[in-house]
């Protein structure tokens, strides 16, 4: 029997049997165990750091290390399933793979670590919208984990972590108080600013686009999980981006005019 790279599963064509979804509960449970621990390991070898002493920062360090993880992970994951699985671009509704599929639960997996990280350690007003998104990407996340559709749509939704490997290896830079001169924070930030507006800004607008023409493909119920998820992502993604923006570029220039009118 002959493989090839395009091999895949088109549930239409191949029914799976109800009891499946019980593999995407597993995935998720495992990836939810598999960051608890993780942080839980970093927890005890933070607490062994004289450098993060203060409880706020060890916490923070700690959050933001285990986000650095999953991206890298999902990042990974998503680029080899569009490489070994072109159909998963052409057919987002019912192609899925094994590998497709166990990418998208295992961040199911991710965000209900970090719904119950933040829930435990950092309840407060200004992690409530972060809150508010998680739950609503978790929720909405479900479908394709328990069903199988629409995986290929959640995998373009992923792709925003290969920006975050960038964005939380920039924070991991701010907490150790890299010099924002320094050839690694501004390659960084570069990088960061870059794969921002290609894999966030411009697969928000695909995503937007795709959900509106074929919103007669999917269940009413995703159809308007997905544009809440939409619309809170490119609100949260405006806001990051001229955060980002202003700090490491527009202030770092007006600091930069300043310093020469003083000499």
């Amino acid at each position: 029997m002959e493989t090839s790279r395009e091999q895949y599963v088109d549930r239409d064509e191949w029914p799976l049997p109800d009891s499946t979804a019980a593999t995407g509960i597993i995935i998720t449970t495992v990836s939810f165990l598999f960051f608890q621990i993780t942080a839980f390991i970093v927890d005890r070898y933070l607490k062994t750091s004289s450098f993060l002493n203060n409880p706020k920062l060890h916490w923070r360090w700690k959050n933001v290390f285990i986000s650095f993880t999953h991206a890298a992970i999902v990042s990974v994951c998503c680029l080899t399933s569009f490489y070994l699985t072109p159909k998963l671009t052409a057919d987002m509704i019912s192609t899925h793979t094994p590998l497709s599929h166990g990418t998208v639960a295992l961040s199911a997996g991710y965000f209900l670590h970090d719904i119950v990280d933040m829930v435990v350690y950092d309840w407060s007003r200004k992690s409530l919208e972060l809150l508010i998104h998680h739950v609503v990407i978790l929720i909405a996340f479900s479908f394709p984990v328990l069903t199988y559709k629409s995986v290929g749509y959640m995998l373009v939704a992923l792709l925003v972590e290969v920006n975050s490997i960038f964005l939380h290896f920039r924070q991991l830079l701010r907490i150790h108080k890299v010099d924002k001169k320094s050839s690694l924070y501004r390659l960084t930030s570069l990088l960061n600013l870059g794969t921002f507006i290609i894999f966030r800004i411009a697969a928000l607008c695909w995503m937007t686009r795709w959900i509106v023409i074929n919103k007669t493909q999917v269940p009413f119920f995703f159809y308007v999980l997905a544009n809440i998820g939409l619309t809170t992502t490119t609100v949260m993604n405006i806001v990051l981006f001229y955060r980002c923006l202003k700090s490491d570029f527009i202030c770092h220039a007006n600091t930069s005019t300043t310093n020469v009118k003083l000499e």
